[in-house]
Protein backbone atom coordinates (compact mmCIF):
# COMPACT_ATOMS: atom_id res chain seq x y z
CA UNK A 1 0.00 0.00 0.00
CA UNK A 2 1.45 3.60 -0.75
CA UNK A 3 2.26 5.87 1.73
CA UNK A 4 -0.78 8.13 0.16
CA UNK A 5 -2.90 5.89 0.79
CA UNK A 6 -2.37 5.36 4.39
CA UNK A 7 -2.08 8.95 4.83
CA UNK A 8 -5.96 8.82 4.14
CA UNK A 9 -6.88 6.75 6.43
CA UNK A 10 -7.30 8.42 9.09
CA UNK A 11 -9.28 11.50 7.49
CA UNK A 12 -11.66 8.61 6.71
CA UNK A 13 -12.02 7.31 9.99
CA UNK A 14 -12.78 11.08 11.17
CA UNK A 15 -15.49 11.88 8.91
CA UNK A 16 -17.18 8.43 9.27
CA UNK A 17 -17.02 9.19 13.34
CA UNK A 18 -18.55 12.61 12.67
CA UNK A 19 -21.56 11.98 10.98
CA UNK A 20 -22.35 9.13 13.73
CA UNK A 21 -22.10 12.25 15.74
CA UNK A 22 -24.59 14.14 13.80
CA UNK A 23 -26.95 11.31 13.14
CA UNK A 24 -26.63 10.50 17.33
CA UNK A 25 -27.31 14.24 17.79
CA UNK A 26 -30.30 14.87 15.54
CA UNK A 27 -32.10 11.26 16.96
CA UNK A 28 -31.70 13.28 20.44
CA UNK A 29 -33.19 16.41 18.46
CA UNK A 30 -35.95 14.07 17.66
CA UNK A 31 -36.94 12.07 20.44
CA UNK A 32 -36.87 15.50 22.66
CA UNK A 33 -38.99 17.02 19.95
CA UNK A 34 -41.69 13.99 20.53
CA UNK A 35 -41.64 14.46 24.20
CA UNK A 36 -42.50 17.96 24.03
CA UNK A 37 -45.98 18.73 24.05
CA UNK A 38 -46.71 22.04 22.32
CA UNK A 39 -48.79 24.43 24.59
CA UNK A 40 -52.58 24.78 23.62
CA UNK A 41 -53.58 28.05 22.08
CA UNK A 42 -56.08 30.35 24.45
CA UNK A 43 -58.23 32.03 22.70
CA UNK A 44 -58.55 34.25 25.89
CA UNK A 45 -55.19 35.37 26.34
CA UNK A 46 -55.67 38.87 25.55
CA UNK A 47 -59.44 39.35 26.66
CA UNK A 48 -60.17 41.82 29.27
CA UNK A 49 -62.56 41.48 32.40
CA UNK A 50 -65.25 42.26 31.10
CA UNK A 51 -64.93 40.43 28.27
CA UNK A 52 -64.30 37.23 30.47
CA UNK A 53 -66.86 37.75 32.91
CA UNK A 54 -69.47 38.02 30.15
CA UNK A 55 -68.93 35.22 28.06
CA UNK A 56 -68.67 33.71 31.24
CA UNK A 57 -72.47 34.94 31.92
CA UNK A 58 -73.55 33.51 28.57
CA UNK A 59 -71.80 30.19 29.24
CA UNK A 60 -73.63 30.21 32.40
CA UNK A 61 -76.63 31.17 31.56
CA UNK A 62 -76.64 27.79 28.28
CA UNK A 63 -75.58 25.60 31.78
CA UNK A 64 -72.21 24.95 30.02
CA UNK A 65 -70.84 24.97 33.27
CA UNK A 66 -67.44 23.67 32.29
CA UNK A 67 -67.14 26.39 30.07
CA UNK A 68 -68.40 29.14 32.53
CA UNK A 69 -66.11 27.79 35.66
CA UNK A 70 -63.10 28.33 33.34
CA UNK A 71 -63.60 31.55 32.61
CA UNK A 72 -64.89 33.11 35.98
CA UNK A 73 -61.83 31.35 37.09
CA UNK A 74 -59.75 33.28 34.37
CA UNK A 75 -61.40 36.49 36.07
CA UNK A 76 -60.13 35.79 39.58
CA UNK A 77 -56.91 35.00 38.67
CA UNK A 78 -56.00 37.58 36.35
CA UNK A 79 -57.76 40.43 37.44
CA UNK A 80 -57.85 39.93 40.95
CA UNK A 81 -58.78 43.29 42.17
CA UNK A 82 -61.08 44.36 39.51
CA UNK A 83 -64.58 45.07 39.75
CA UNK A 84 -65.54 41.89 38.41
CA UNK A 85 -63.63 39.42 40.78
CA UNK A 86 -65.81 39.04 43.22
CA UNK A 87 -69.10 38.60 41.53
CA UNK A 88 -67.00 36.26 39.07
CA UNK A 89 -66.10 34.58 42.64
CA UNK A 90 -70.00 33.48 43.42
CA UNK A 91 -70.64 32.67 39.91
CA UNK A 92 -68.29 30.11 39.76
CA UNK A 93 -69.14 28.52 43.38
CA UNK A 94 -72.59 28.35 41.63
CA UNK A 95 -71.32 26.70 38.61
CA UNK A 96 -69.79 24.51 40.55
CA UNK A 97 -72.58 23.34 42.46
CA UNK A 98 -74.44 22.74 39.29
CA UNK A 99 -71.61 20.74 37.97
CA UNK A 100 -71.94 18.63 40.73
CA UNK A 101 -69.04 19.68 42.41
CA UNK A 102 -70.82 21.29 46.17
CA UNK A 103 -67.88 20.37 48.09
CA UNK A 104 -65.66 22.69 45.74
CA UNK A 105 -68.81 25.51 45.59
CA UNK A 106 -68.67 25.44 49.17
CA UNK A 107 -64.99 25.97 49.65
CA UNK A 108 -65.45 28.47 46.78
CA UNK A 109 -68.05 30.37 48.76
CA UNK A 110 -66.35 30.43 52.65
CA UNK A 111 -63.15 31.97 50.74
CA UNK A 112 -65.38 34.19 49.54
CA UNK A 113 -67.01 35.08 52.95
CA UNK A 114 -63.34 35.46 54.52
CA UNK A 115 -62.27 37.94 51.87
CA UNK A 116 -65.39 40.11 51.94
CA UNK A 117 -67.05 40.11 54.34
CA UNK A 118 -69.06 43.52 53.73
CA UNK A 119 -69.76 42.22 50.08
CA UNK A 120 -73.87 43.99 49.01
CA UNK A 121 -74.26 40.35 47.86
CA UNK A 122 -73.57 38.34 51.42
CA UNK A 123 -76.94 37.55 51.07
CA UNK A 124 -77.11 35.41 47.89
CA UNK A 125 -73.95 33.79 49.27
CA UNK A 126 -75.70 33.02 52.62
CA UNK A 127 -78.86 31.97 50.20
CA UNK A 128 -76.54 29.52 48.10
CA UNK A 129 -74.46 27.96 51.43
CA UNK A 130 -78.14 26.89 52.49
CA UNK A 131 -79.44 25.46 49.14
CA UNK A 132 -75.94 23.69 48.28
CA UNK A 133 -76.30 21.72 51.51
CA UNK A 134 -80.29 21.71 51.56
CA UNK A 135 -80.45 19.04 48.60
CA UNK A 136 -76.77 16.93 49.14
CA UNK A 137 -76.08 14.63 46.31
CA UNK A 138 -76.94 11.77 49.18
CA UNK A 139 -80.74 12.79 48.47
CA UNK A 140 -81.17 12.33 44.88
CA UNK A 141 -82.48 8.82 44.90
CA UNK A 142 -84.70 9.31 47.90
CA UNK A 143 -87.98 10.18 46.08
CA UNK A 144 -87.40 6.37 44.24
CA UNK A 145 -86.83 4.24 47.52
CA UNK A 146 -89.30 6.59 49.77
CA UNK A 147 -86.65 7.47 52.28
CA UNK A 148 -87.26 9.85 55.08
CA UNK A 149 -85.70 12.81 54.60
CA UNK A 150 -84.48 12.91 58.38
CA UNK A 151 -82.51 9.84 58.07
CA UNK A 152 -80.19 11.96 55.38
CA UNK A 153 -76.45 12.76 57.54
CA UNK A 154 -77.84 15.44 59.45
CA UNK A 155 -74.43 17.26 59.17
CA UNK A 156 -75.71 18.84 56.26
CA UNK A 157 -79.22 19.60 57.11
CA UNK A 158 -77.53 21.33 60.19
CA UNK A 159 -75.30 23.54 57.47
CA UNK A 160 -77.95 24.58 55.87
CA UNK A 161 -79.88 25.51 58.78
CA UNK A 162 -77.35 27.45 59.80
CA UNK A 163 -76.55 29.63 56.74
CA UNK A 164 -80.43 30.27 56.08
CA UNK A 165 -80.52 31.36 59.90
CA UNK A 166 -78.13 33.38 59.71
CA UNK A 167 -79.40 35.04 56.32
CA UNK A 168 -83.10 35.91 58.21
CA UNK A 169 -81.67 37.39 61.17
CA UNK A 170 -78.07 39.52 58.90
CA UNK A 171 -80.62 40.30 55.78
CA UNK A 172 -84.41 40.36 56.77
CA UNK A 173 -85.61 42.20 53.97
CA UNK A 174 -83.53 40.47 51.30
CA UNK A 175 -85.43 38.87 48.17
CA UNK A 176 -83.58 35.82 49.59
CA UNK A 177 -85.17 35.58 53.30
CA UNK A 178 -89.35 34.60 52.57
CA UNK A 179 -87.91 31.37 50.66
CA UNK A 180 -85.62 30.71 53.41
CA UNK A 181 -87.69 30.74 55.89
CA UNK A 182 -90.22 28.44 54.63
CA UNK A 183 -87.27 26.49 54.20
CA UNK A 184 -86.13 26.48 57.62
CA UNK A 185 -89.53 25.08 58.45
CA UNK A 186 -88.77 22.23 56.62
CA UNK A 187 -85.44 21.78 58.07
CA UNK A 188 -86.88 21.95 61.57
CA UNK A 189 -89.06 19.25 61.01
CA UNK A 190 -86.58 17.25 59.30
CA UNK A 191 -83.63 17.16 61.62
CA UNK A 192 -86.55 16.30 63.99
CA UNK A 193 -87.20 13.35 62.62
CA UNK A 194 -83.62 12.94 62.55
CA UNK A 195 -83.98 12.42 65.84
CA UNK A 196 -86.83 10.28 65.60
CA UNK A 197 -85.22 7.87 63.64
CA UNK A 198 -82.41 7.05 66.02
CA UNK A 199 -84.29 7.30 68.88
CA UNK A 200 -86.03 4.43 66.79
CA UNK A 201 -83.16 2.46 65.87
CA UNK A 202 -82.17 1.91 69.18
CA UNK A 203 -85.68 1.06 70.38
CA UNK A 204 -85.60 -1.86 67.71
CA UNK A 205 -82.53 -2.60 69.14
CA UNK A 206 -83.63 -2.97 72.60
CA UNK A 207 -81.53 0.15 73.82
CA UNK A 208 -84.23 1.64 75.76
CA UNK A 209 -82.24 4.40 77.83
CA UNK A 210 -80.77 5.51 74.52
CA UNK A 211 -83.97 5.63 73.13
CA UNK A 212 -85.46 7.70 75.21
CA UNK A 213 -83.00 10.58 75.28
CA UNK A 214 -83.19 10.70 71.75
CA UNK A 215 -86.93 10.76 71.72
CA UNK A 216 -86.92 13.14 74.83
CA UNK A 217 -84.41 15.89 72.58
CA UNK A 218 -87.55 16.15 69.94
CA UNK A 219 -89.46 17.31 71.97
CA UNK A 220 -87.30 19.71 74.29
CA UNK A 221 -85.39 20.71 71.03
CA UNK A 222 -87.96 21.18 68.18
CA UNK A 223 -91.10 22.22 70.06
CA UNK A 224 -94.44 21.39 68.19
CA UNK A 225 -93.05 19.13 65.07
CA UNK A 226 -94.98 16.24 63.78
CA UNK A 227 -92.53 13.97 64.93
CA UNK A 228 -93.50 14.35 68.68
CA UNK A 229 -96.24 12.21 68.24
CA UNK A 230 -93.82 9.11 67.44
CA UNK A 231 -91.18 10.42 69.89
CA UNK A 232 -93.36 10.37 73.02
CA UNK A 233 -95.27 6.62 71.40
CA UNK A 234 -91.17 5.55 71.38
CA UNK A 235 -90.79 6.84 75.26
CA UNK A 236 -94.19 5.34 76.11
CA UNK A 237 -93.05 2.10 74.81
CA UNK A 238 -89.33 2.24 76.41
CA UNK A 239 -90.67 2.55 79.65
CA UNK A 240 -92.72 0.10 79.42
CA UNK A 241 -90.13 -2.50 78.70
CA UNK A 242 -87.83 -0.83 81.05
CA UNK A 243 -90.89 -1.91 83.67
CA UNK A 244 -91.03 1.87 84.65
CA UNK A 245 -95.05 2.12 85.00
CA UNK A 246 -95.55 5.11 85.91
CA UNK A 247 -92.95 7.14 83.73
CA UNK A 248 -94.50 5.09 80.76
CA UNK A 249 -98.04 6.21 82.10
CA UNK A 250 -97.03 9.67 82.29
CA UNK A 251 -95.95 9.49 78.32
CA UNK A 252 -98.98 8.05 77.52
CA UNK A 253 -101.13 10.86 79.32
CA UNK A 254 -99.13 13.51 77.18
CA UNK A 255 -99.48 11.61 74.06
CA UNK A 256 -102.84 11.66 74.47
CA UNK A 257 -103.23 15.12 75.49
CA UNK A 258 -101.57 16.18 72.70
CA UNK A 259 -102.66 13.67 69.64
CA UNK A 260 -106.16 12.49 71.03
CA UNK A 261 -106.70 10.62 67.17
CA UNK A 262 -103.34 8.81 67.74
CA UNK A 263 -103.42 5.65 66.10
CA UNK A 264 -99.85 4.37 67.79
CA UNK A 265 -101.07 3.28 70.96
CA UNK A 266 -103.10 0.42 68.94
CA UNK A 267 -101.44 -0.20 65.84
CA UNK A 268 -97.84 0.59 66.42
CA UNK A 269 -95.15 1.93 63.85
CA UNK A 270 -96.14 1.19 60.35
CA UNK A 271 -93.25 -0.28 58.33
CA UNK A 272 -90.96 2.34 58.23
CA UNK A 273 -89.55 1.36 54.09
CA UNK A 274 -90.68 1.32 50.84
CA UNK A 275 -91.01 -1.87 48.53
CA UNK A 276 -88.13 -0.25 47.00
CA UNK A 277 -85.88 0.29 49.48
CA UNK A 278 -83.54 -2.39 50.36
CA UNK A 279 -83.48 -1.51 53.63
CA UNK A 280 -86.64 -3.07 54.30
CA UNK A 281 -85.47 -6.46 54.37
CA UNK A 282 -83.34 -6.39 57.42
Amino acid sequence: MSRTALSFLPTLALSQLASRVLLMLAALVVIAGCGTKAPEYDPTANWNAERLFQDGKTEMNAANWRVAKERFAAVEARFPFGVYAQQAQINLAYCQWKDKEPELALGTLNRFQQQYPGNPSMDYVLYLKGLINFTPPSAVFSGLTRQNPGERDVRALRQSFAAFTELVQQFPESRYTPDARKRLNWLVNTMAENELAVARFYYDRYAYVAAINRAQSVITDYQGVPAAESALYIMMMSYEKLGMTELRNDAERVLLQNFPKTKLISEGFPNKYSAWNPLRLF
